[in-house]
């Protein structure tokens, strides 16, 4: 069965690194959102752990750990789709993890996991410095999932300013993006909406971007904005500062008449995309 007309939402939280209470305010959010009519849920990049320190140590959560199943159990329970923005999953490195997104079907099963493909490695003198690969290994393979809600495509935050992998997920027929996020406030406040309107626009698909927002300790400031993008690039809903969410109507029949409208998605030239 195809669900053509749905509620999505994209969740705002505000994650330390005090796993216990990032998954309760998570849990509160998730089903807040479910009551508002949210049959596609997504959660923001680390939502259970977010680095404030760099001393401290590396959490590794797998795949059947106990918070991952209560989160299947929660999904089943509200018979929602939801996006788990990503987790440390452990790796081979005994030092380092995946940043690795799930989704999970509304029966609570898992449908695909996402290794985060671009890791964060930046320093902008006087602004920003972090470096994602110190405690992270990147992940080799796009990740695509057909679902009755679509076929939505997985990202993770720096993703976003890699064009080609959204236009990959695209053409292997993508209806709907995630983007979850913890965006830097000084990156964020320049180049969040904008890059995530360009994605949306360029693709002709929905983007969801669930974000981080505000001061997590020490120099860590998220931008917040979390956002549902329609296929024009239309901002649906933004949620507002602080720890919430949005919610927008993803619309089938509305990304096809844009398709059908503007058929750029055709008029590729075949030195690009043979």
């Amino acid at each position: 069965m195809t669900i053509r007309r749905f509620v999505a939402a994209a969740i705002q939280l505000q994650s330390t690194e005090n796993i216990e209470t990032n998954v309760a305010t998570t849990v509160a959010q998730i089903r807040r959102a479910a009551q508002a009519g949210a049959h596609l849920v997504a959660v923001p990049e680390n939502f259970a752990f977010l680095r404030v320190e760099k001393t401290t140590a590396q959490p590794r959560i797998e795949l059947g750990d106990p918070i991952v199943q209560s989160l299947q159990s929660l999904a089943d329970e509200l018979n929602i789709h939801l996006v788990l923005g990503s987790l440390p999953e452990p790796s081979d490195d005994p030092n380092k993890v995946y940043n690795t997104s799930v989704l999970i079907g509304p029966d609570g099963s898992i449908l695909s996991t996402y290794r985060k493909l671009h890791l964060f490695d930046i320093d902008i003198p006087n602004t920003v410095t972090l470096k994602e690969s110190d405690n992270v290994v990147r992940g080799n393979d796009p990740c695509l999932v057909n679902t009755e809600l679509g076929n939505i495509g997985l990202t993770i935050c720096y993703d976003l300013r890699f064009p080609e992998l959204y236009r990959e997920l695209t053409v292997n027929g993508a209806h709907i993006i995630l983007c979850p996020a913890a965006f830097t406030l000084q990156t964020g406040k320049d180049h969040w909406l904008p890059l995530l309107r360009a994605r949306a626009i360029e693709n002709q698909v929905y983007i969801i971007a669930p974000g981080q927002f505000g001061h997590h300790g020490g120099v860590r400031h998220s931008y917040g904005k979390s956002v549902i993008i329609d296929p024009w690039g239309i901002p649906l809903g933004i949620a507002a500062d602080g720890i919430g969410f949005t919610l927008a109507e993803i619309d089938r029949d509305h990304l096809e008449r844009i398709r059908t409208g503007l058929p750029c998605g055709s008029h590729r030239h075949d030195r690009f995309w043979p």
